[in-house]
């Protein structure tokens, strides 16, 4: 197995080809916003005008008490074949292409390639991911932001704070099948067993980083699909990135695209790999510098 991880193991996207030289925002330059908001999307042109809605209104609102605030919203179309980009692209005609931008991907990628693409072009001194269904509420920002703050001083200027759903478990339990019930605990187990020990909900869309903690774990990301979170955190792990936990409001939204068995499975098999990869030397992590 250890064979098979290393041979099969693919080398990451190259970097300077997604960040786009030119006038192009870049994220190896100086932050010009306070925060940039990155969603991936894929055919979500039913599920994405709550969450933009609710988004954009909190973040005007925070503007006009705070002129100092500045953000951007960056909807990364993740080769959806349906009008998720014709409905993104309205957002940028009411509120404008420098407040909210549309990137889209030719081919579809997976969440963390798509989360992946919007971070290298961000302009924000923190970034958050925000998954397009809307399942947390957006004012909980400021939750996840006093979790980012009460890791103060941060080193090197890297620190994570994660929206977990970890305290509504119990709720949840008693709403699913036994067989998805045990599915949830496998894949605890492995990513506890594997990967990431201090941290109970790894798959939670709503994570808030440093722009420095960007640059370092984006950049040594492989993983593009569900269980990009979890490398991400391994990668934090590894790199002594300081990582808060934050408990955040979740509501379960129809048409999610996780298919409960293959993409459980799939997401074992990552686990698998991460692990194996990281410890024969297939994949390996290195410091990025900034500009």
């Amino acid at each position: 197995i250890c064979a098979i991880a290393h041979v099969t193991a693919k080398t990451m996207p190259h970097e300077d080809a997604e960040c786009r030289k030119g006038s192009a925002p870049n994220i190896h330059d100086p932050a010009t916003r306070e925060l940039s908001v990155v969603v991936p999307s894929y055919n979500e042109e039913d599920r994405l005008p709550l969450m933009m809605d609710e988004a954009l209104d909190y973040l005007e609102k925070r503007q006009k008490r705070d002129p100092s605030f500045t953000y951007e919203v960056i909807v990364v179309n993740d080769g959806s074949r349906d009008q998720t980009a014709k409905v993104a692209k309205e957002y940028c005609k009411k509120y404008g292409s420098d407040k909210v931008r549309v990137i889209s991907l030719e081919k579809n990628r997976g969440k963390g390639g798509a989360v992946r693409t919007g971070v290298f072009s961000s302009r924000g001194k923190k970034i958050l991911m925000a998954d397009a269904d809307g399942a947390t509420k957006f004012a909980d920002i400021e939750k996840v932001e006093e979790g980012l703050k009460n890791l103060q001083p941060w080193p090197k200027g890297m620190a994570i704070s994660c929206g977990s759903r970890a305290h509504l478990e119990k709720d949840s339990i008693a709403k699913r099948s036994y067989f998805r019930t045990l599915l949830m605990y496998g894949f605890h187990f492995l990513v506890w067993f594997l990967c990431v020990k201090e941290i109970r909900d790894t798959q939670c869309g709503f994570k808030l980083l440093t722009r420095e903690a960007a640059l370092q774990t984006f950049s040594n990301l492989h993983i593009e699909r569900w269980a990009f979170d979890v490398e991400l955190l391994y990668i934090a792990q590894h790199l002594k990135i300081p990582v808060a936990e934050v408990a955040v409001n979740w509501t379960e939204i129809e048409g999610s695209k996780l298919v409960p068995f293959w993409s459980w499975l799939q997401m074992g098999r990552d686990l698998l790999f991460i692990r194996l990869r990281y410890m024969t030397g297939a994949w390996k992590l290195e410091a990025k510098k900034c500009n």
